[in-house]
């Protein structure tokens, strides 16, 4: 097969992002120079840029949920001198494939959609059955039309060592014990969130046995951070709560020298599953079988409740048994276990 330069237009969510990995590697892998251009929101170009392969980030210019039909034909128009043989639209909004469509790419492959027909030229159907997980999905489009890819290679991020140890010295953190690092934020909503006090058991029984404790998320999960921190008690001033403190590239460089991670299913889940850490990711409200950590060192704590998954922001019989119920003594004794793998 001949060389082509490729566009892809990522996801929004960035654990979405994370799962777009093996589709480039499936591009990337049979060539020695990146042949990848990734069209992504800002908020997860700092994965993009710790994935092997990619020869441009361009960020869209665009503003979260709108249209903004002029500045996607601005950008269209100029990036028809990069000649991409095909793009791949990995979101299944119709405004994610104007770019594509303005820029004259000759192949246009993604999922049908929002009744996507003529904006993409390959428009293909998802078949929930065939293609359950998300990764699944993205693979399939590396290939043709009904071909699938049976054991897409799991996601992989390439830490920046140069900015771990920067962050490691402007946070004046110690790596000389273990580290636990513990994940309390979910982009999507409450009912993807552990409770706090579980959170807070959770460490002190990490601290019984002598690990250091950070907490580790974005700006927006400084309130579920600050829940957490409270419900700490005498040993708040044990844990290092560095939510807010980092950027999303350098809370990947973190989890990259954790003993163990434990964390909701949000972004933060699947980048360290993506760095290769022992980790166990925590389900109530979301399903281990679309989206599940893709490392032989993750495990799930979930339970088994008959109203979950339901895929909701918010626990909508407001019992909010699926992660109440889930014990911070079993999530140990999960940890444990993933940190011998």
């Amino acid at each position: 097969m001949g060389r082509e330069r490729v566009l892809i237009v990522a996801p929004s969510w960035v654990g979405d992002a994370i799962l777009s990995e093996p589709l480039i590697a499936l591009i990337r892998d049979p060539y020695e120079d990146p042949l990848v251009d990734v069209l992504a929101p800002s908020w997860c170009a700092p994965v993009y840029r710790r994935i092997r392969g990619i020869r441009t980030i361009i960020e869209s210019p665009f503003e979260k949920g709108k249209l903004d039909l002029r500045a996607r034909h601005r950008l269209g128009v100029k990036l028809r001198r990069e000649k991409y043989a095909r793009s791949l639209v990995l979101p299944n909004s119709w405004k994610s494939a104007l770019v594509p469509w303005f820029a004259r790419i000759p192949r246009r492959i993604g999922y049908v959609g929002e009744a996507r027909f003529g904006l993409l030229n390959d428009a293909r159907r998802r078949d929930v059955n065939a293609l359950p997980r998300l990764v699944d999905r993205f693979t399939a489009l590396a290939g043709s039309a009904g071909e699938l890819v049976p054991f897409p290679p799991a996601p992989a991020l390439v830490p920046d060592r140069a900015n771990l140890a920067a962050a490691l010295r402007a946070l004046r953190l110690q790596t000389n014990r273990p580290v636990i690092v513990l994940c309390p934020g979910a982009e999507y909503g409450p009912a993807k969130r552990w409770p706090p006090h579980h959170f807070a058991a959770l460490a002190a029984l990490f601290l019984r046995e002598g690990s250091a404790v950070w907490i580790v998320g974005s700006p927006n999960d400084k309130l579920a951070a600050t829940a957490v921190v409270a419900a700490l008690g005498q040993d708040v001033d044990k844990v290092r709560d560095l939510t807010g403190r980092t950027d999303l590239g350098t809370a990947i460089d973190l989890l990259s020298v954790a003993s163990l991670v434990v964390s909701n299913d949000s972004g933060l889940m699947h980048a360290a599953a993506a760095v290769g850490v022992p980790l166990v990711a925590l389900f109530g409200s979301s399903s281990p079988v679309y989206t599940p950590p893709l490392s032989p060192v993750a495990q799930v704590a979930k339970i088994e409740i008959a109203c979950s998954p339901c895929f909701q922001r918010e626990c909508p019989l407001g019992h909010f048994r699926c992660m109440r119920d889930l014990l911070p003594a079993v999530v140990y004794d999960l940890a444990r276990e993933s940190s011998t793998r």
